[in-house]
């Protein structure tokens, strides 16, 4: 349910940027608002990503040599 909503928060964000942007009135209220859900999506998607992979094989090598 998380990770939906960070998804839909990157759709959503980048659907409303690129409305604001496509017309010669920009709301320049609406873009920011669009990129600021954008990068809200991508840093709550990316602080879930985990690292533990590539440290369990560094260390996997580190213990084989």
């Amino acid at each position: 349910m998380n990770r939906f909503f960070n998804y839909f928060l990157i759709g959503l964000g980048g659907l409303v940027a690129l409305y604001a942007n496509a017309y010669e009135s920009q709301n320049t209220y609406i873009l920011i608002g669009g990129v600021v859900m954008l990068m809200t999506g991508l840093y709550r998607l990316s602080r879930g990503i985990s690292n533990k992979a590539n440290i369990s094989e560094h260390e996997k090598n580190q213990h084989s040599n």
